[in-house]
């Protein structure tokens, strides 16, 4: 089985901010939150931290948008300075939670981060950088495209993911992207100049049309500097989507790179089927946007929040998360499909289905609540 790790492009919706992962990785600033935050009860520690500086926060991390970048007409990218207790030493690949507060309430979504990680003395006043493409369904990526304004502070939770590139690099590299997958490969790519890896990449990347192609100057630039990264770009709106059956003509060595590949499902499940033909599931790595969903089964139900005491009828296809926001639920979250288990609960009474295998769990067990839905009327413990 190919290693595919995903991260979600999903609608957003109001949640609480998820909890602030690398806590074991960095005790030390945890430890100095907890005791800020004993000493100052019972004011909050954020009474006081505020006053002194907007982005320090005993409860949670902070940063604040210092440029935003056009980067084409429905995209854009976002350069934020981390507040107190950042780490800065994330693996190229991997994604960041961002909170917004549009409307009297925090939104979050997660993005891949397209910086280098940085570390030691370099991290001191260090920014990072995410890569938006406003969706037609996403409410807060519209709004981080076209309204956010430089100055605003904004809610993060640390960088996550295994879909990372390895340090040092492998010798042979194949890159296989399209549309916005091309994120997580940026920082990839600008940490591989940092260190002066670039020695033999090939890149296969695909967009609608040539002014859709994110980064295109930077890739350009650095094809022009480095023989060792060679880039195809095709425009598949003239030239239709790259047939994976015919990957010889763009690699003939594909089957002797390490490979990582982001983007539609569509493209995914060609590369997987492609690789696994070959033998070489091991060689390809995959990040998706968006989870294969099974067809939906049945009515749905009637499901019930214990805790905060609320119920709300959802239909088959609308997981227990989405239906849980929808009226309000402050309930825990990650990924948002199913892969960090930070949005698990247990389910106490009646039946829920996995969106993506059709599997159907009974009370008593643990359940993600943003890959399942009610089979049927059911109680969740959140």
């Amino acid at each position: 089985m190919a290693k595919s790790f995903i991260k979600t492009n999903a609608k957003v919706v109001d949640t609480v901010r998820p909890r602030v992962a690398g806590a074991d990785r960095h005790p030390v600033w945890h430890s100095v939150r907890g005791l800020f935050g004993r000493i100052t009860t019972p004011l909050l520690p954020d009474d006081y931290l505020h006053l002194v500086n907007p982005l320090w926060s005993a409860r949670e991390l902070r940063g604040r948008v210092v440029a935003v970048r056009r980067e084409t007409a429905d995209s854009a990218t976002l350069v934020i300075r981390p507040g107190w207790g950042f780490s800065f030493d994330h693996q190229p690949g991997q994604y960041i939670g961002i909170g917004v507060l549009m409307d009297g309430r925090w939104r979050w979504r997660s993005y891949s981060l397209t910086s280098a990680p940085v570390q030691g003395e370099d991290s001191r006043g260090a920014t990072i950088s995410i890569t938006v493409k406003a969706l037609p369904e996403g409410f807060l990526s519209s709004h981080l495209v076209d309204g956010i304004a430089p100055g605003t502070v904004v809610r993060l939770a640390d960088p996550q993911g295994n879909f990372v590139m390895p340090d040092p690099a492998p010798a042979k590299v194949l890159f296989l992207t399209a549309g916005s997958g091309v994120t997580p490969i940026m920082s990839m790519l600008r940490t591989l100049v940092r260190h002066d890896q670039i020695t033999d990449i090939v890149h296969v990347h695909s967009s609608p049309t040539a002014d859709d192609v994110l980064f295109a100057a930077e890739l350009d630039a650095l094809t022009r500097s480095h023989l060792g990264y060679r880039l195809t770009v095709r425009s598949t709106r003239t030239e239709g989507r790259v047939d994976l059956g015919r990957l010889d003509e763009l690699a003939p060595d594909w089957r002797e790179r390490q490979a990582w590949a982001c983007g539609p499902e569509a493209m995914l499940a060609d590369a997987e089927r492609v690789w696994s033909e070959a033998g070489l599931d091991e060689s390809l790595h995959q990040e998706r946007f968006a989870v294969s969903r099974s067809a939906p089964h049945g009515a749905g139900g009637t499901i019930t929040f214990e805790r905060s005491g609320k119920s709300v009828r959802a239909d088959a296809a609308t997981s227990l998360l989405e239906a849980g926001e929808s009226l309000g639920a402050q309930l825990p979250f990650g990924c948002r499909m199913g892969i960090c288990q930070s949005c698990v609960v247990p389910l106490l009474d009646g039946h829920v289905r996995d969106l993506r295998t059709g599997e159907e769990h009974e009370p008593g067990t643990r359940i993600q609540t943003c890959v399942t839905t009610p089979a049927g009327d059911c109680v969740v413990d959140a």
